[in-house]
């Protein structure tokens, strides 16, 4: 029974490093991230059962420490402590990105690979080698477009563009890793691996020039990067306000909102919104703090030592074995770490490859009570130490699956929806969306996307001609419930400025049909530029709100720091000189009209809306132009859509503010998420 179990637990890790990098199971709106964690989880859980379980049977403990073992301790400990302290929204750590869950599985594997004799690391190494030449065919076969004309798959497989990774930027550091490593079985002398790694190192580096070939620039798809400068300062600012655990994990957007800096907006990507920094080191510090930043330094000496070691005797020179390649495997993922953006499948990776460089040192505890000694006969009273050691990981593990099902399940759910949503479905829609906030009602993501489908039918009853009383509370009952989700949102997570931007949307798009709707719109947009403050276009739609109320002198400051933000932002400028113009300051109104045609491309709508409207300032008019391709005009206030309109209760008002000070309209400072302008 105990050699069986301890089949399982190879069995188990060996099949997770197999299928993690190639599964894109679309279980998710995020297929690569979502099926690969559950790969993730599923192996680690058969893996520590079945541990459990043979520890119980054998009352004895084995375990096997390797030289990597300080620098995973610290990353385990830095993105836990910082999970449950730092992140707002957990599911974010948990989840999507889940980055906590991707460190913290990815860790446990390392330990679990260190338990591994050397026969069993060598299998390792030939499943990720694989598992790199099947990456590398489904890459190719995408690049030329075999899967187009498979209509069971999924439309996202049957792009060009497609590879296992989800972008070609991390296939490219994954296969270049995995080459090490198979060319070592190719040169082996072992024979019955030597043409299964000389077919897999082929296709490895085919699937290298593939991904190199698409990454060229130009090319459609090539990666575009947050820049090292920004990344740093980001990083430093973040540590200012957060040292010890960061801004938590899977909260690098916020960080990023919140502290990328004024020249950010000059750049051709400023209205890109990056999830990670350029460098994979980066974003863990900002995430984690300076106890994941020591977790690296660590982490990164070790390496070091190794490769200096492996230079100092001249291993790479005489002919190496595939512990040297993989060796040369942990250089490369360790080089990507510094200097590349990291994602799931390479920090796993990176950590498999620490376990395949450890030297390991064995130690062996006996769990067999004091009556069971004398005896090779299994007894429960000989083996209750063992029961007691193992018990919180078999109950842990048994938690982790059942919770992890119960997120899975409603992760489908919310896919489904949004696939009734992409057909139209209205009815299946509100439904499917409704069973996925209440199986898991702690992802901000769902609260959203169900606060703007009751919205839409709010919308749809509204627009009909004859209104009945039916009507009229259906409305009612669907404008609450839309303030309400979007309010549960930003509970979930109140340092996102996105968040405060959709509840903004909501009260702004709900004016014509409730009084007080305004006040509260501004309030939220108010909060949103507080924690996104070099973002033009929320200023543009804050100011249109100004506009509408015909509040024009406060209209025309909020413009103004749009256009200060980003000086070259014609729609702001516009927004801008149309204000200046309904508040009788023509002069000023015309420079600005005259620096949008300016910005605008000649020959487009854009160029007409703007030389109209500049005419119409320099005849004295007021601006009414039509709307333009990017330059769109703050509206005044709609007339009301009910009559009388409705009235909200008081719980419908904005949540208060988090502990973030929020600039006045009149200060110089920048702004928070996209939105066009009113």
């Amino acid at each position: 029974m105990e050699k069986f179990l301890e089949k399982i637990e190879r069995y188990a890790i060996y099949a997770t490093t197999l299928l993690l990098p190639i599964t894109f199971l679309y279980i998710s709106p995020n297929p690569f991230v979502v099926s690969k964690i559950a790969v993730l989880i599923i192996g680690l859980s058969i893996f520590f059962i079945a541990r459990s379980i043979r520890i119980i049977l054998s009352g004895k403990l084995e375990f096997s420490a390797g030289n990597f073992d300080l620098a995973a301790i610290l990353f385990l400990v830095a993105y836990a402590a910082s999970a449950l302290l730092r992140t707002p929204n957990k599911m974010e750590a948990i989840l999507v990105p889940g980055t906590a869950t991707i460190f913290v599985g990815a860790v446990l594997l390392y330990f679990a690979v260190n338990q591994l004799d050397s026969p069993g690391k060598r299998l390792v190494s030939f499943f990720l080698t694989l598992s790199g030449a099947m990456f590398s065919l489904i890459t190719i076969l995408s690049f030329f477009g075999a899967f187009e004309s498979l209509s069971a798959l999924p439309a996202f497989v049957k792009s060009r563009g497609f590879s296992p990774e989800g972008g070609y930027l991390p296939s490219l550091i994954f296969l270049s890793a995995l080459l090490p490593i198979a060319l070592g079985f190719a040169f082996s002398k072992l024979q019955k691996l030597k043409m299964p790694g000389m077919v897999s190192s082929l296709l490895i580096l085919a699937g290298i020039l593939t991904a190199a070939y698409n990454m060229l620039p130009g090319k459609q798809f090539a990666p575009r990067f947050l820049s090292y400068s920004e990344s740093w300062n980001i990083t430093v600012d973040s540590l200012k306000v957060s040292p010890l655990l960061g801004v938590g994990p899977g909260n690098y957007l916020t960080a990023f909102n919140r502290f990328r800096t004024l020249g950010y907006n000059a750049g051709e990507l400023w209205a890109v919104k990056f999830a990670t920094a350029r460098s994979g080191a980066l974003t863990s510090a900002t995430e984690v703090g300076l106890l994941g930043l020591l977790a690296s330094v660590v982490f990164l000496f070790g390496v070091y030592k190794i490769f200096s070691l492996l230079v100092k005797n001249r291993q790479l020179n005489k002919g190496a074995s595939l512990e040297v390649f993989s060796k040369v495997s942990l250089f490369v993922l360790a080089l990507a770490f510094v200097v590349a953006p990291s994602t799931l499948t390479l920090v796993v990776m990176l950590f498999v490859a620490m376990a395949l460089s450890s030297k390991t040192h064995t130690f062996s505890v006996s769990l067999v009570g004091q009556k069971g000694e004398d005896s090779e006969k299994f007894s429960l009273a000989s083996r209750l130490p063992a029961f007691i050691v193992t018990l919180p990981v078999l109950l842990l593990t048994l938690y982790v699956d059942f919770t992890a099902g119960r997120i899975l399940v409603a992760e489908n759910t919310f896919k489904n929806s949004v696939e009734a949503l992409a057909k139209n479905e209205a009815s299946n829609t509100y439904d499917t969306m409704a069973r996925a906030v209440s199986a898991n009602p702690r992802v901000d993501r769902y609260r959203v996307s169900f606060s703007r489908v009751n919205l839409v039918l709010a919308n749809a009853i509204a627009a009909k001609t004859d209104i009945t009383d039916t009507d009229r509370q259906s409305i009612t009952t669907l404008v609450q419930q839309a303030i309400r989700e979007a309010k549960a949102a930003v509970a979930l997570n109140p340092f996102r400025a996105g968040n405060w931007e959709s509840l903004g949307q909501v009260y702004r798009a709900i004016m014509p049909l409730a009084t007080g709707a305004d006040d509260f719109a501004i309030q939220s947009y108010r909060q949103a530029i507080a924690l996104d403050p070099i973002n033009p276009n929320l200023r543009i739609a804050l100011g249109g709100l100004y506009f509408a109320k015909k509040d024009y002198e406060n209209a025309v400051r909020v413009f103004e720091l749009a256009v200060a933000a980003k000086p070259d932002h014609a729609n702001a400028r516009y927004n801008l000189a149309v204000a200046l113009g309904e508040d009788g300051r023509l002069d000023r109104a015309i420079a600005e009209m005259t620096v949008v045609v300016s910005l605008v491309k000649p020959d487009t709508k854009d160029a007409q809306v703007a030389k109209e409207a500049l005419a119409n300032l320099q005849a004295k008019k007021s601006a009414q132009a039509g709307t333009g391709e990017e330059l769109t005009p703050p509206q005044e206030a709609e007339e009301p859509v009910l009559e009388p309109p409705l009235e909200l209760p008081e719980e419908s008002q904005p949540p208060e503010a988090p502990l973030t000070p929020t600039p006045t309209e009149g200060a110089a400072e920048p702004t928070p998420e996209v939105s066009p302008a009113p």
